[in-house]
């Protein structure tokens, strides 16, 4: 006797880990990460035997994997507070290959066979293998202007991609950004582990904390994919 296929889901983490020291983007600070109350220290303030801990963090927004709001680009934007939720989270994926290009700049051919309208589009370029070594900030692959112009124009809902930067960071236009906070098209950069997904059918994503002024704050991308499992007795 089989009962009828299970609907489950399988989460998958597309973040880095954000630890003590880390180098997330050359030139900027990495986070300190400390105690402001030890659970030694805590012990003073409670019953005996029960204690807490209480950390403290000091760090720039651009840290680990995070997402770009317009603010960031545009004094006049949305700022991560503003941000809808449905523009962020439980969006419909699709992943974009783009590890076997010939060179470091992705053009919109790569995005042409694809359903991106209303999706969080996920750029897969492998370069999160690199992660906090110094090849990382050097010669990271990236969207052309060209691209980020098709994939505003065919309704992309967000995009991510597992680089240093979604733009080519000699170019200090920076039209990628320009083009999608333009278009109140949140970004998402430092991914990784986007190999793990399938190209289309799962749910992307990725929501940082509600922080009014702030254009770019780190979150915990994820992915759930749907597992169909036969159920089966005898």
């Amino acid at each position: 006797m089989s009962t009828p296929s299970a609907q489950r889901q399988r989460f998958v983490d597309l973040s880095h880990t954000v630890e003590d020291g880390m180098e997330t983007y050359p030139g900027l600070p990495a986070p300190c990460i400390c105690d402001f109350l030890t659970r030694k220290q805590s012990r003073a303030h409670y019953a005996v035997g029960t204690e807490f801990h209480i950390g403290k963090i000091t760090m720039v927004a651009n840290t680990g994997t995070y997402l770009d709001a317009p603010f960031h680009r545009y004094a006049d934007g949305k700022d991560i507070a503003d941000l809808d939720l449905e523009s962020i989270a439980d969006l419909p994926g699709v992943v974009i290959r783009a590890t076997d290009r010939s060179g470091r700049a992705i053009a919109r051919d790569a995005f042409s066979g694809a359903d991106v309208r209303g999706k969080a589009v996920l750029v897969h370029t492998g370069w999160a293998v690199h992660w906090r070594t110094p090849r990382y900030s050097e010669g990271h692959p990236f969207l052309t202007e060209d691209a980020a112009v098709y994939l505003k124009e065919q309704g992309a809902r967000l995009v991510g991609i597992d680089s240093l930067n979604i733009d080519d960071t000699s170019d200090g236009r920076r039209p990628v950004h320009t083009i999608l906070l333009g278009a109140d098209i949140p970004i998402v950069e430092h991914m990784r582990g986007l190999e793990q997904l399938p190209g289309s059918g799962f749910r992307f994503s990725a929501v940082p904390v509600k922080v009014r002024g702030m254009g770019t704050f780190p979150v915990r991308a994820f992915a759930i994919l749907p597992v169909r499992s036969l159920e089966s007795g005898k």
